[in-house]
C-alpha cells in the first residue's frame, strides 16, 4: 500500500528497476500482479500466490508539484519447512556403519533433527541433516524420525525404518519333566533378524515332524517339540539349533521323568559348577596336607 494525497499527479509501482504499474496502466506481464486501489488517498497493488522470487524491494514513486518522491518497502517471503530428500528404508548387518540423510528447504532455513523412535520412547539422536551411526547394534533398529522446523508452519516430519540383522541368540530353553503316557513339550526361543529357522536333534539324529509320535512347530521366535505319548525311550538330551544367514547357535534341553535328577542350567553353568567342585576338593586337600 502507498498513501498519497490530492497533490499527487503521477504514481507508479516498481520492483527493483522494473515498472509494475504506472497509474492504472499495467507494465508487468505477470498476471499475478494486479492494481488494488488507485484513489486520491491510496495507491496499492496486490500480488497473488507469492513465491520466493517475489522477495525484495518494492518502490512507490509519486510526483507532486513537479517534485518526485519515493517510498520503499521490502517484501520478505516466508516458506514453510519441507523435507525435499530423505534416505530410504534400509537393512544392514549388526556392526555396520549407517548414514541417514534428511535435506529440507524453507525460509528461514529450517532446523533439522533426528530422533530414534524406540520401544522405550523417543530418544534424541542428532541435530543435523545427517545422522551417522557407527557400529550399529540391534537395539538401534527401528524407526528414525526426521523433523524440519522453522516456526512458519507446522514441522514437516518423515520417517525412515532401519532393520538390523543379527545372528540367532537362544534366550529361553528349559529342561522339562513329563510322566510316561503323558504329553511332554520342549520349548526353544531364539531372537534373530532375519527370523531363525529351527532344527531339533536327539544326540546326532535329526528329528522329523510327525515321526515317532512327535510334532515340531516353529512360529516366529518360538519352536516347540511335542511328545503326545511320552515313553521311556523319549527321555534324554535334545538339541535345539537356530539358524539364519548370519550364523547359528544351539542349546541342550532335557526331557526327564518324575523323580529324575536333572540340571536346569546350560552347559556353561554345568562346567562352572564342575570347576567349583574341583576347586573345593583341591583346597581341602591342601589344607589337610
Amino acid at each position: 500500500r502507498c498513501t498519497v494525497d490530492d497533490r499527487v499527479t503521477r504514481v507508479a509501482w516498481l520492483n527493483r528497476s522494473t515498472i509494475l504499474y504506472a497509474g492504472n496502466d499495467k507494465w508487468s506481464i505477470d498476471n499475478r500482479v494486479v492494481i488494488l486501489s488507485n484513489t486520491k488517498t491510496q495507491y496499492s497493488i496486490k500480488i497473488h500466490n507469492v513465491d520466493i522470487y517475489d522477495e525484495g524491494p518494492y518502490t512507490c514513486s509519486v510526483q507532486t508539484d513537479n517534485h518526485p518522491k519515493t517510498s520503499r518497502v521490502h517484501l520478505i517471503v516466508q516458506v514453510p519447512p519441507q523435507i525435499v530428500n530423505i534416505s530410504s528404508d534400509i537393512t544392514v548387518n549388526e556392526g555396520s556403519s549407517v548414514t541417514l540423510m534428511c535435506l529440507a528447504f524453507g525460509r528461514p532455513e529450517p532446523t533439522v533433527t533426528w530422533r530414534h523412535l524406540s520401544g522405550k520412547g523417543q530418544g534424541f539422536a542428532s541435530e543435523d541433516e545427517y545422522l551417522e551411526i557407527t557400529g550399529i547394534t540391534r537395539e538401534q533398529s527401528g524407526e528414525y524420525e526426521c523433523s524440519a522446523v522453522n516456526d512458519v508452519a507446522v514441522p514437516d516430519v518423515r520417517k525412515v525404518k532401519v532393520t538390523v540383522n543379527y545372528p540367532p541368540y537362544i534366550s529361553n530353553a528349559k529342561n522339562t519333566g513329563a510322566s510316561v503316557g503323558q504329553k511332554g513339550i520342549l520349548q526353544c526361543e531364539a531372537s534373530a533378524v532375519p527370523v531363525a529357522e529351527f532344527q531339533w536333534f536327539k544326540e546326532d539324529t535329526r528329528l522329523a515332524n510327525g515321526l515317532e509320535g512327535v510334532r515340531i512347530e516353529s512360529k516366529g521366535r518360538l519352536s516347540t517339540l511335542t511328545f503326545f505319548n511320552v515313553s521311556e525311550k523319549d527321555y534324554g538330551n535334545y538339541t535345539c539349533v537356530a539358524t539364519n544367514k548370519l550364523g547359528n547357535t544351539n542349546a541342550s534341553i532335557i526331557l526327564y521323568g518324575p523323580g529324575a535328577v536333572h540340571d536346569g542350567g546350560n552347559a556353561a553353568s554345568r562346567a562352572a559348577a564342575g570347576l567349583c567342585l574341583w576347586a573345593a576338593l583341591l583346597t581341602r586337600l591342601l589344607l589337610d596336607f
